[in-house]
């Protein structure tokens, strides 16, 4: 592994006497002090936080394709990757999420006491076909393109695609592209020691910029629904399904992947710019590159249990405004719906929002309501897509690092089992 430039200054040890995540909690703390003091800044103090958020969404997908392709081109045959066990998780973590958001709308309904204005040139999917065959024409874009415009699902095809061919290629040029992979986690890992910077400007322009958390109070009941459901399925549900996977305290893991995962996710908003920081800390937890270097990028793509509690309770507010009854058996199919097609939502801000339509026209709410409320997602965005993409993102990698214990605690097993049977 390349190691960071050292340096023997007192400022930089200084600086390091701090934990990462204090110097993250002291930058969140600086900027709300300065939105209070001087909420009027619109240029300075809010490009700490859009460079942070650029930076990471440009160094993303040039370090998605380099590391899947060189796991997949030093990958030998029989060598575990833990990849299935992986893909089990996060499809049951969708279901529990969507069954868990289904039940929290009976048990607390929500009504929207006055929609939005209509939400004009926003094109919306209207059926699961359309959002299929969107997914399968993201598959083969151009992979430049696909690199410059940050689409994963395509760039996962191709990194996929050239891995394999790396396979047979020498192995000096396996090395180049090890020794590139190195290079642009590097660079990572040096963009991420300006998260308290980044994470200033971002909860600066949260508090000061569109209203800012007061904009909430009309909605407040449908958001503490949904951050609710969200915090139950992050700190009870996950420790369950993890507790059944490693069989030991999950919690210490937990809170290790929401203060260093969530955290950045929730400021950021975006799947997608939080690659690098999963990344990292999969790499700080020791886990197998040639599980996490996979697993996380496909999570950004498709573990979006956040975007299905969004969409079910949103949907659930809306049938619940309009007064339409629905069965039990329509409801669970909206749910099995939304989890599905929350897999082919974007891994950026307010991805989600655009798949509520879809699931409005289960119940035979048209499009023009169904877009209103897609008005009112943006506006209980700063705290219900933060939270949503918080839950996402840590949970890649709570899911990923679940399925890599599962697997070391099932060969200690069976080696126990051979040396006792010697």
């Amino acid at each position: 592994m390349l190691e960071p430039v050292k340096t023997d200054s007192a400022l930089y040890r200084a600086f390091n006497r701090v934990p990462f995540i204090m110097q993250i909690v002291i930058g969140l703390v600086i900027g709300i002090l300065i939105a209070i003091v001087y909420p009027h800044d619109t240029s300075v103090i809010p490009t700490f936080g859009r460079i942070f958020v650029s930076a990471l969404k440009a160094l993303a997908p040039i370090l998605v394709f380099v590391l899947v392709a060189a796991a997949i081109a030093r990958h030998t045959r029989g060598q575990p990757n833990n990849m299935k066990t992986v893909l089990y998780l996060y499809f049951i973590d969708m279901l529990i999420a969507g069954s868990t958001a289904l039940t929290m709308s009976y048990l607390f309904p929500s009504t929207f006491s006055e929609l939005a204005q209509q939400v004009e040139g926003i094109e919306s999917p209207q059926t699961v076909s359309v959002v299929l065959l969107n997914f399968i024409n993201q598959a083969v874009q151009n992979p430049i393109s696909a690199l410059i415009s940050g689409n994963y699902i395509a760039i996962l095809v191709w990194a996929v695609a050239f891995g394999l061919m790396f396979r047979v290629a020498h192995d000096n040029t396996k090395r180049v592209l090890d020794d590139l992979s190195e290079c642009v986690s590097g660079v990572v890992r040096i963009v991420i020691r300006f998260a308290p910077l980044g994470v200033m400007g971002l909860v600066y322009s949260s508090c000061t910029q569109d209203g800012g958390f007061s904009n909430l109070l009309n909605y407040l009941h449908v958001v503490m629904v949904i951050v609710i459901t969200i915090a139950i399925i992050a700190f009870v549900l996950n420790a369950v399904l993890v507790y059944l996977v490693i069989r030991e305290n999950p919690f210490p893991l937990i809170f290790t992947c929401v203060t260093k995962s969530g955290v950045t996710a929730f400021f950021t908003r975006s799947s997608a710019a939080n690659i690098p920081v999963n990344l990292q800390l999969c790499e700080d937890l020791k886990l197998p590159r040639e599980t996490y270097s996979i697993s996380i990028p496909l999570g950004c793509t498709i573990n979006m249990a956040g975007a299905g509690v969004t969409i079910v309770i949103m949907t659930m507010a809306t049938v619940n405004t309009l007064g339409i009854q629905v069965d039990l058996m329509s409801t669970f199919l909206m749910c099995i719906v939304s989890v599905l097609c929350a897999c082919g939502s974007s891994g950026i801000a307010g991805g989600s929002l655009m798949l509520i339509p879809l699931a409005c026209s289960l119940f035979g709410i048209g499009n023009d309501i169904a877009m209103q409320v897609v008005g009112i997602g943006f506006i209980i965005g700063v705290l219900q897509d933060s939270a949503e993409t918080a839950l996402n993102s840590s949970t890649d990698v709570l899911l990923t690092a679940a399925a890599c214990k599962r697997a070391e605690r099932l060969a200690a097993a069976k080696g126990n089992a051979t040396g006792a049977h010697d």
